[in-house]
Formats: structure tokens, sequence, C-alpha cells
């Protein structure tokens, strides 16, 4: 597995991803409604994109910058996407290392996700043994396609 720096040409494979992980209802905020112009503004334009290619293929991507402007421009955030055929393979985890890296080395002082479903069990464990700890919960903050409204936690971790 190659992670790096996203390339236009990987915009098919990462809206392919995007729009199976949308699908499943259980992970993202984003729904249906969430076209592909608004993925290339999202995923192209106000942060630096990143992808795993495994297997020869783009696999997964993951994007990082400023949770905030200003005042709060030192704590970044991420977006996190894996194909869901690819799951379990360690591919999320070397995502979230390598944003932590490009992080630190970018000058943050701290990462924090502001929007982490709490049903998404394989995601918050991963957080939790990368120094991630919940710090909020937002109840019923998601209409999760299969259990209905559930939380969603706010996670932070400094770098």
């Amino acid at each position: 597995m190659q992670v790096r720096a996203a390339l236009p040409d990987d915009a098919d494979a990462m809206w392919t991803i995007l729009r199976r992980t949308i699908a499943a209802g259980d992970t993202l905020p984003f729904d249906d409604g969430f076209d592909r112009a608004a993925f290339s503004a999202h995923w192209f334009t106000t942060q630096p994109a990143s992808v795993a290619v495994v297997d020869g293929r783009v696999g997964a991507m993951y994007k990082f910058g400023a949770n905030f402007l200003g005042r709060g421009a030192h704590v970044a955030s991420a977006t996190y996407v894996v194909d869901p055929a690819l799951q379990g393979r360690g591919i999320g985890r070397a995502l979230v290392a390598h944003s932590i890296d490009a992080a630190r080395g970018a000058g943050f002082t701290a990462m924090q996700f502001n929007y982490v479903v709490s049903t998404n069990l394989a995601a918050v464990a991963l957080y939790r043994k990368l120094g991630f700890a919940v710090v909020g919960t937002l109840p019923r903050a998601f209409r999760h396609a299969a259990l209905g409204l559930v939380d969603v936690y706010v996670m932070f971790r400094t770098l």
C-alpha cells in the first residue's frame, strides 16, 4: 500500500468509494444529495487530499486541514473513507497515522474529529488506539440508515 497526494486522475475512483460509503448510510453525514460537484469542491479545493493505493488501485482516501480559521487554525481535522470492500486490512489505520504525521509536519498542535458516528465501532476503537479521546457526545445527531438516530462523538488528541 502506498499513501500519496490525490491527483485529478484519482477523482473517479474516489467518487466511487465515497458513493459506496454514503449509500451504506452508517458512517458519513452526507446523503444522496451529495453530488459530484459537491464532492469535487469538498475533496479537491478546500484541503489537500491523499489516497491509499492498494493492489494497484485507489482504495481509500483522506483529507485534513484546519478545523477552524483564525484562533482555531492550530487544530487539524480530517475525514477518512476506505472502500467498504477493503475494510479490515489496516488501511484506515495507515491513513490516520499518515494524517497525524502530516498534520504535525504542517504545524498543527492537535487534531479533532467533529463527527464520529458512535456506532462506527471500528473507527472509534482505532481512534482511541491512536490516542484520541471522546471529549463530547452529540445525542441522536446522526440518522443511521438501519438504526435510526444515534449519537455522534467529538474526538480529540494533541500532536
